[in-house]
C-alpha cells in the first residue's frame, strides 16, 4: 500500500511539474517596481499572464522562463504597477450616453480657463445642440475659490443654450437656455425645487435643489440627446478616459432617468460585440416614487440573477448585480449640504419593507443610498424587520456613501453582514460640510478608519459623473492627504490612510462588498489579469501630486484596453470622437491645468 501510495505521489508531481513546465505566458511584464496587494508577497519585479489569469510574480529571471516564441514582453522601465483599480461606485451607463455632449470642468484650476473653455466650446456648438458642464467640479477647485456668475455665463455663451450644473445643489441655464426650455414667470416650482425668479418675476436662470435634486435632473432630461452612433462612440469615449485613469472595473450604481432595458441598449450591443473595456456589474435603480415594488418584481421576472448566460466574445463580467442605490425615493436622503438635512418620509418604512423583502427574497443583492446617520437608521430598522423573516445574508447588500454614520450603526451593519461603500464626495463638498456641521463633525466623514476597524466590507468609489469628478485619483487623495480639492484639510490625521491601504480599498475592498474578492483585486497567481502600469509612483510621490496620477498601460482580462508613450504602439488606437463639435474631441476628458 505504501509503495502504491508513493507510486501516485509521485505521478501526480511529475504531472503536475509538466503542467508547469508547458504553462506559458501570454504577456511578460518585466523591470517593474509592482505593487501586488498580496500580503505574502507585496513586491515583485515582473508577473506573467496568459490568457485572462496571471500565472506568476517574481523576479526578472523567474519570470522570463515563462517566455516562449509568442509570448508578448512589456519592459516596465522602474514603474509602478499595481491592480487595476475597481470603482465601487460610478454612473458609468448614463455617463457614457452623455460623456461626448459633456464639457468637463473637473480638475480646471481657474475660473477664467473654465469660462474660457465655456466660451471656445459656445461657439463650435451647433443650432440645436447645448453647452452643458455637467458636475464634477467645484468653486473650491479654482484659484478665484468663486462659482460663475450668470452674467458671465450668458456673456461667455451668447445665444448657444448652456446648462451648468453644480454638484447636487444647482444649476445656471443661461438666457438662450431658458428660452428653448420656455421657462418663464409662468413656471412653477416642482416639489423640493426653486426656480430663481427676479423682482419682475422672470426666472434667472439658478434653478435651486431645496433640497431634492429632482429639479436639477430633470432639466437635464429635456436636454436633446446624441444620435445612437455617437452615443456608442461616446461610451467607448468615455470607458477608453476611465482606463487611462487605471480604472478596469466599475460597480454601476444605476442613477434617476436610467430605465432598464431601454437605456442599457448601448452597453448591450458594446457586450455583444465584445468592446467592453471594464468589467461591469450593474445595478437596477427604481425610477419612479410608489412603483418602485412593481418596477422589482418586473426586473426579478425578467433576469436571473445568478443564470445570466455567458458572452463568448466578451469575458469580461457585464451583468445586473442587483438592486439599488435607489430602491425606494421614500429612502432617499440626497446629500445638498447648502440645505438642511431631509428628513424622511413616514411612509419610507411601508415603502421599503416589501422591495426589501422580494429582493431578499429573490437573493437579489442590493445597495442602499444613504447619507445621514439618521437615514441608515431607519433603513437598519426595515432591514432586521426582514431579517427576522429571512437572512438578509443570502446575498451582499451594503450602504452607499454613510458620511456621518454612527458607531452603534456600523456595529449593526456588521451582525447583518453587510457592508459599506464610501465615496470621494467630501473632497468636493467638504468645505459646504464644514459651514453647516463644523469642523468636529467633518474629520470623520465618513469615518472610514472605524469601518475597517469594524470588520465589515469597505469599498470605494467616486460617484462620477455628476456630484464628484470619475477621477480615482482624487478619492485616494482625499484619504491619504485628508484634504479637499480646496487644499483644506478635514479628514483627522487618525481617519486619513496609508497609501497601500487606501489603494485596498478601491481595489480587493471594492469586489469585498459583492464577495468577489477571491480572484480578483491583487496581483497574484490564479487571480484575474487586471494590470495597470503608471505614470508616477504613487507610493512615494508628494501627497499633491496624486491628483495627476495616469496610467501609461492597462490590461484588463489579460487584453491591452490602453496605452499612452511609451506603450502607445501596443494598445489600440483610439477612435475619432464624434459628434466633430464634441468638447472632448478639443479638451479631452479630465484637466490637469
Amino acid at each position: 500500500m505504501k509503495q502504491l501510495l508513493f507510486a501516485f505521489c509521485l505521478l501526480a508531481g511529475i504531472s503536475s511539474v509538466h503542467a508547469q513546465g508547458t504553462l506559458k505566458a501570454s504577456i511578460i511584464i518585466i523591470n517593474g517596481n509592482i505593487h501586488t496587494l498580496d500580503p505574502n508577497a507585496p513586491k515583485a519585479d515582473a508577473i506573467a499572464i496568459n490568457d485572462n489569469k496571471i500565472i506568476a510574480t517574481g523576479s526578472n529571471k523567474q519570470i522570463l522562463s515563462l517566455k516562449n516564441k509568442t509570448t508578448r514582453i512589456i519592459d516596465a522601465q522602474g514603474k509602478t504597477v499595481i491592480p487595476g483599480l475597481f470603482d465601487s461606485h460610478l454612473h458609468v451607463i448614463r455617463g457614457g450616453r452623455f460623456y461626448n455632449s459633456e464639457l468637463r470642468w473637473d480638475g480646471v484650476r481657474s475660473l477664467k480657463r473654465a469660462l474660457e473653455m465655456l466660451k471656445e466650446q459656445a461657439q463650435r456648438t451647433p443650432p440645436g445642440q447645448w453647452v452643458r458642464v455637467v458636475g464634477g467640479w467645484n468653486e473650491f477647485q479654482f484659484e478665484e475659490k468663486r462659482l460663475p456668475t450668470l452674467a458671465e455665463i450668458n456673456e461667455a455663451t451668447g445665444n448657444t443654450p448652456a446648462f451648468i450644473l453644480y454638484l447636487y445643489s444647482k444649476a445656471w441655464l443661461n438666457k438662450a437656455g431658458l428660452a428653448a426650455l420656455k421657462m418663464d414667470e409662468n413656471s412653477p416650482n416642482p416639489m423640493g425645487g426653486l426656480i430663481e425668479k427676479d423682482n419682475q418675476g422672470k426666472p434667472t436662470g439658478l434653478l435651486v435643489a431645496e433640497p431634492n435634486a429632482f429639479i436639477l435632473y430633470s432639466t437635464l432630461a429635456k436636454l436633446p440627446e446624441l444620435s445612437t452612433e455617437e452615443r456608442v462612440n461616446s461610451t467607448l469615449q468615455f470607458m477608453r478616459e476611465l482606463n487611462r485613469l487605471g480604472v478596469t472595473a466599475v460597480m454601476d450604481a444605476g442613477g434617476g432617468f436610467q430605465n432598464f432595458p431601454d437605456d442599457y441598449t448601448i452597453t448591450d450591443q458594446l457586450n455583444k460585440e465584445g468592446k467592453i473595456t471594464l468589467r461591469l456589474p450593474y445595478y437596477l435603480f427604481a425610477q419612479k416614487k410608489g412603483t418602485e415594488l412593481q418596477d422589482y418584481n418586473k426586473w426579478i421576472g425578467m433576469v436571473d440573477i445568478d443564470h445570466q448566460g455567458h458572452n463568448d466574445i466578451n469575458h469580461i463580467e457585464y451583468k445586473v448585480a442587483g438592486g439599488g442605490e435607489n430602491l425606494v425615493a421614500d429612502a432617499a436622503d440626497f446629500e445638498n449640504f447648502l440645505f438642511p438635512r431631509p428628513e424622511l418620509p413616514t411612509s419610507m418604512e411601508s415603502s421599503l419593507t416589501p422591495v426589501l423583502t422580494q429582493l431578499v427574497k429573490n437573493r437579489w443583492p442590493f445597495r442602499i443610498h444613504a447619507t445621514y446617520n439618521e437615514s441608515i437608521g431607519r433603513d437598519l430598522d426595515v432591514i432586521e424587520q426582514v431579517n427576522k423573516t429571512i437572512s438578509v445574508q443570502n446575498a451582499p447588500w451594503f450602504f452607499d456613501h454613510a458620511e456621518t454614520i454612527s458607531d452603534e450603526n456600523i456595529a449593526r451593519i456588521k451582525a447583518l453582514g453587510g457592508g459599506v461603500a464610501i465615496q470621494h464626495r467630501m473632497a468636493y463638498q467638504g468645505e459646504l460640510f464644514v459651514h453647516r456641521y463644523g469642523i468636529q463633525q467633518a474629520l470623520h466623514a465618513p469615518p472610514v478608519a472605524k469601518l475597517l476597524k469594524a470588520g465589515i466590507p469597505v469599498g470605494l468609489g467616486t460617484d462620477g459623473t455628476r456630484v464628484a469628478s470619475y477621477n480615482p485619483w482624487v478619492a485616494l487623495y482625499w484619504l491619504v492627504t485628508g484634504k479637499t480639492l480646496g487644499g483644506n484639510t478635514i479628514l483627522s490625521p487618525d481617519n486619513q490612510l496609508d497609501r497601500t491601504t487606501a489603494l485596498q480599498l478601491l481595489t480587493t475592498g471594492s469586489y469585498s462588498l459583492i464577495k468577489q474578492q477571491e480572484d480578483k483585486g491583487m496581483l497574484k497567481k490564479g487571480y484575474l489579469a487586471d494590470v495597470v502600469i503608471l505614470d508616477r509612483d504613487y507610493f512615494n510621490i508628494p501627497g499633491d501630486e496624486i491628483l495627476q496620477i495616469q496610467a501609461v498601460l492597462t490590461i484588463v482580462d489579460g487584453k491591452i484596453v490602453y496605452g499612452a508613450a511609451p506603450y502607445a504602439q501596443i494598445a489600440p488606437a483610439p477612435l475619432p470622437v464624434i459628434p466633430a463639435w464634441s468638447p472632448v474631441k478639443y479638451f479631452g476628458g479630465y484637466q490637469y491645468k
